[in-house]
């Protein structure tokens, strides 16, 4: 059923990507909505649906249960287990934002107060592992021991990847190979984990399912290089969060460990001074976005997400032409087109 819910008389070709997927998947992501809002619900802790609708409801494109939804439906999948797929890892990705912005101390999510300023940092901590607890309810209902492995090994692999961010932080001796290891393990292990239980759920050859992961894998390190460049450059309403966030946590994205790799000597003391030491002053982060120009870093970002994206769509090509298909290796030119 390649298009479950896609209404046949619908123009959807000036459409962006994202939202052609919606279109072809309507009723599937209706399910998926009414399952989350049931499985988000408390009986003993109000606060839970409260916190949890405050993200979930919040306008985000569910991406990735619709990468689970999309993988399912192009080959052929007839059942109903993903939709409870989709629901899981929705639960895990919106659990692990909860507790991302609680390390991170952000204030802003998707355009709006965080949950964690607007009720308090226990709460999102707590709201979060129920979610998680909900997820692996759900993907045990599938009664896969295969598809609970891959989500339950992402969902560690997040966790793994977030406390490598950490303790790469502020060194300025992270280096590229560190850096896609806390990408893949923070943003790209849910991608690959969505599209490759979609091709489990229908019981695709093993090629085909190596060819989903392959693709989610790459899409999420592409996704995840053009957010780190959009820090520096993009607007609030585009990125979700305040310009410059990462550079105030003093992350160590891509576009910096590059500049860094190439500082001169007073460019290197800059770098030290604002991101190991935390010294940050008023006009530092014009000075930085200045200095990634100078050194083409921001441009050496952009490359490298087209690469990821690029490798994306040669990861798909093996599998049987649909529009499904089409619309997913549009979906990966699509994530890097914010930044050119």
């Amino acid at each position: 059923m390649d298009g479950a819910g896609k209404d046949e008389g619908a123009d959807t070709g000036a459409k962006a990507p994202p939202d052609r997927l919606i279109d072809w998947l309507a009723d599937d992501l209706a399910a998926v909505n009414r399952l989350i809002r049931e499985r988000m619900a408390s009986e003993h802790a109000p606060r839970i649906p409260e916190v949890t609708a405050h993200l979930v409801e919040a306008g985000g494109k569910r991406l990735r249960p619709m990468l689970t939804l999309a993988a399912a439906r192009m080959l052929g999948y007839q059942g109903e287990d993903h939709v409870k797929l989709a629901a899981t890892v929705e639960f895990i990705h919106t659990a692990t934002l909860l507790h991302d912005d609680v390390v991170d101390e952000s204030k802003l999510r998707r355009g709006r107060k965080t949950a964690n300023l607007l009720w308090d940092n226990k709460s999102s901590i707590l709201v979060g592992d129920y979610l998680f607890s909900r997820s692996f309810q759900l993907m045990v209902e599938t009664g896969s021991l295969r598809v609970l492995d891959i989500l339950a090994n992402a969902s560690a692999t997040i966790a793994e990847g977030e406390v490598l961010q950490l303790t790469a932080a502020q060194d300025l001796r992270t280096d590229e190979s560190i850096y896609l290891k806390v990408v893949r393990g923070k943003t790209a292990a849910l991608f690959s984990a969505a599209t490759e239980v979609g091709g489990v759920i229908a019981d695709a050859p093993e090629n085909q399912i190596k060819a989903l992961r392959d693709y989610g894998d790459a899409l999420g390190i592409a996704f995840q290089i053009v957010d780190d460049v959009l820090d520096y450059g993009g607007s609030s309403a585009v990125i979700g969060k305040n310009t410059g966030d990462d550079f105030r946590e003093r992350k160590l994205t891509l576009p910096v460990i590059h500049a860094v790799a190439r500082a001169s000597g007073e460019e290197r003391a800059f770098w030290v001074r604002v991101i190991e030491k935390g010294d940050q002053r008023d006009g530092d982060l014009a000075q930085a976005m200045s200095l990634l120009t100078t050194r083409g870093s921001i441009a050496y970002a952009r490359e490298s997400a087209l690469d990821w994206a690029k490798r994306a769509k040669q990861a798909l090509y093996i599998l049987p032409a649909s529009e499904l298909r089409e619309t997913l290796l549009q979906l990966a030119d699509f994530v890097v087109e914010r930044v050119l």
